[in-house]
């Protein structure tokens, strides 16, 4: 089993990284760069965001598993004092040849300009924001006009991202079994000219938004963590990406719930 490791760059997660690699080598695991089977993320969310856009174009082969040093990281499953126990399981999950793993739904994002179709991927959410006014835009949901956006902005997000941005909006914490996105407004205009759906949408696989922007907006976009500003844009289609998903290694159980309560509530019981 080929691995690599990405980490955050502070001196906790570099000494880290240096650790996990002098206990893994008595486990007979490769340090593989280009394409390792699996990638550690030493770090926080942010630093797996990273990580998953490193290497987005070989998901179908690279499983990712986490050690948060800083804050609790939502997809980091792993602490610092823990880096032994992971480098066991991990080995031992090569000598058996049994890596189990998860697997969570992304957003697939096709982006229309006068010169042709550009496809990316997020992990966690896109937004797009307007930069020197209010962004101005249609929502069309499978070929058909739902409203016309007034506001500051549109995040879509994937099951694994709706506890991050969108659970800031309002929007539905969802299982990442589920292959769905969700579409939340960020401060939408609404009184008795303007008026739009107000609420998060849920949309299945197989459904698809698109957005029209209004004319030669300056547009903010972003990508998980990847931002660029826009003025070209055509339209953004939206949808649950077909064929493709995240993998997340699994050395021991974690439930999703676990997770959402120890991220948001804690364990401190009445």
């Amino acid at each position: 089993m080929k691995y690599n490791v990405v980490h955050r760059g502070d001196e906790i997660s570099i000494q880290l990284m240096h650790s996990f690699h002098e206990l893994i080598q008595q486990f007979g695991l490769v340090h593989e760069e280009t394409a390792p089977d699996i990638v550690l993320s030493i770090g926080g969310d942010g630093t797996l965001l990273q990580a998953f856009h490193r290497y987005k174009d070989q998901l179908d082969h690279i499983s990712f598993v986490g050690i948060h040093t800083g804050r609790l990281g939502f997809f980091a499953d792993w602490k610092p004092d823990e880096v032994e126990l992971l480098a066991q399981l991990m080995g031992e999950s090569s000598r058996q040849n049994d890596l189990r793993v998860v697997k969570y739904p992304l957003v697939e994002i096709q982006i229309t300009t006068p010169h042709g179709i550009e496809t990316e991927l997020a992990l966690n959410e896109f937004t797009l924001k307007g930069v020197d006014a209010t962004l101005v835009a249609q929502l069309h949901i499978n070929d058909e006009l739902l409203e016309t956006f007034r506001g500051d902005g549109i995040c879509i997000s994937t099951p694994s991202g709706s506890t991050a941005y969108n659970k800031s909006l309002g929007g539905a914490i969802v299982h990442p079994s589920l292959d769905a996105i969700q579409i939340a407004e960020i401060a939408s205009i609404n009184n008795r000219v303007y008026r739009t759906l107000g609420s998060p949408i849920l949309l299945p696989k197989h459904h698809h938004c698109d957005i029209y922007p209004r004319a030669n907006q300056n547009i903010l976009l972003s990508l998980d963590h990847v931002y660029m500003q826009r003025n070209d844009i055509i339209s953004i289609r939206s949808m649950v990406a077909a064929g493709r998903k995240v993998k997340f290694a699994r050395f021991r159980p974690f439930p999703f719930w676990s997770r959402v309560r120890e991220a948001f509530i804690g364990y401190d019981m009445i």
